[in-house]
């Protein structure tokens, strides 16, 4: 699901429940109308943790099993944008991205009575009528695209829907969040872009450096998207986009999802209070129809803390080794929210908005018809 499977095959994904933390746990949902909702993960996955084999998952490790798409379907996931390809290592960018398609499409054909590969917008409603689940394909990193902005056309025929141009370092086409140069958006850049545009495929700007994302979202002739961060103007982190970023975006009739990762907050753990800040601070700035999530994380909860906080401790080592990580990672800090997480965490996020005086109508918006918008807008 996440960047970050290279390492902490995916820590970024896990759950737990909050009595772990000695924390208490919100009420359950009270909002039956809830679960009929149309939920979009725009960066997001449905990977069990807890699988015996996990230990040894390589990044070419699907990690789904029956208790992944239970808890999918419980959490009344209508789809969601999984990471795959490549994303940082010593791979060939290329071929690891082809392969990884390869390997999705056949799972998800081994097992199309739960899921679906989502081709246009519609097939996200297909899914949620059917009570399956959709699978978006997307890049974390255009890298694969070498020096030639054809490869768009490739990927686009293989079903990848989304496109982040840079992870957090700088590639061939601009500058992600933490490299200092905050390069804009190259020519090659430029190039990639239109081809995206041209190949109905999204553009994203998570992780991206200011510079870029501001280029990126005026070259672009479609909407694009951030599809998981945060809000700079509540957490001065690089991981997080500025006021100036989100309002363009919109303007453009783009998307942005908030994460419920440890970017929310800044030197402690980031609650689900956090989240709601910033998911009120982006309606705000970008108005309600443009906001939404991109939890960068799984549905599943996990089941042993001990094991995962040392695999935290392991991951945030080498991903300051490899220089790949980004202000905000701790290995004291869960890539998750204490308080909202597990199959239940949409419900619970709907009811927490509804108690903050949201309109049912502007949380279905935020819950995925927002994304879903801008989907069909980009893909028809």
């Amino acid at each position: 699901m996440t960047a970050r499977r290279g390492f902490l095959l995916q820590a970024a994904t896990l759950g737990l429940g909050a009595t772990g933390l000695g924390l208490p746990a919100l009420a359950q949902s009270g909002d039956t109308r809830s679960r009929h909702r149309l939920i979009i993960d725009a960066l997001g996955g449905i990977d069990n943790p807890n699988r015996p084999d996990a230990e040894n998952d390589t990044p070419d490790t699907i990690g789904i099993d029956a208790r992944s798409l239970a808890d999918a379907k419980s959490a009344g996931l209508s789809a969601f944008n999984m990471t795959i390809g490549y994303v940082f290592g010593k791979d060939d960018p290329y071929e690891r991205s082809v392969r990884e398609v390869a390997a999705w499409d056949a799972f998800i054909r081994r097992h199309d009575r739960a899921l679906l590969k989502v081709q246009q917008a519609a097939d996200i409603r297909r899914a949620h009528e059917q009570g399956r689940t959709g699978v978006i394909l997307g890049f974390q990193n255009a890298a694969m695209m070498g020096s030639d902005a054809r490869r768009v056309e490739t990927f686009a025929n293989l079903g990848v829907k989304v496109i982040q141009l840079t992870y957090n370092g700088p590639n061939q086409l601009g500058d992600g969040a933490t490299a200092p140069a905050n390069r804009g958006l190259t020519p090659f850049g430029r190039e990639v872009v239109q081809a995206l545009n041209r190949n109905r495929v999204m553009v994203d700007l998570s992780h991206s450096g200011e510079q870029i994302c501001l280029d990126a979202a005026t070259a672009s002739s479609a909407p694009i998207a951030i599809t998981h961060t945060g809000c700079r103007a509540l957490v001065d982190l690089p991981r997080n986009k500025s006021d100036r970023e989100l309002r363009l975006v919109a303007e453009k009739g783009g998307f942005v999802g908030i994460y419920f990762m440890p970017f929310l907050a800044s030197g402690r753990q980031p609650m689900a209070a956090d989240l709601v800040a910033h998911i009120e601070h982006a309606v705000n700035v970008c108005g309600e129809d443009h906001v939404g999530l991109g939890t960068d994380g799984s549905v599943c909860a996990v089941d042993n803390m001990p094991d995962y906080m040392r695999a935290l401790e392991k991951d945030v080592k080498e991903r300051r080794a490899a220089g790949i990580s980004a202000p905000g990672e701790r290995a004291d800090i869960v890539t998750f929210l204490p308080d909202l997480q597990g199959p239940d965490k949409f419900h619970k996020l709907a009811d927490l908005l509804a108690k903050r005086g949201h309109s049912a109508s502007r949380i279905d918006k935020i819950l995925g018809l927002n994304f879903l918008r801008c989907a069909g807008n980009v893909w028809g």
